[in-house]
């Protein structure tokens, strides 16, 4: 499971945006977006680093959550 912290999380469209680009890397990544915790969550064989720079390319800052 992936957990990254997504700072500028504020309303439903940013987690549309979210869950679309996060999609776009793998179809079958199932995000489960925070918007109270700014946090996404899923399962990928790719790695975080494929989905910090998909979220940087539509606008949202990410990184890694400690758990």
């Amino acid at each position: 499971m992936i957990h990254l912290t997504v700072p500028d999380i504020t309303c439903a469209h940013c987690a549309d945006v979210i869950s679309r680009a996060v999609k776009n890397v793998d179809a079958a990544a199932d995000p489960r977006v925070d918007i109270e915790g700014k946090s996404v969550s899923l399962s990928s064989k790719f790695p975080p680093t494929d989905f910090i720079e998909a979220l940087e390319e539509v606008g949202y800052s990410s990184f890694l959550a400690q758990v």
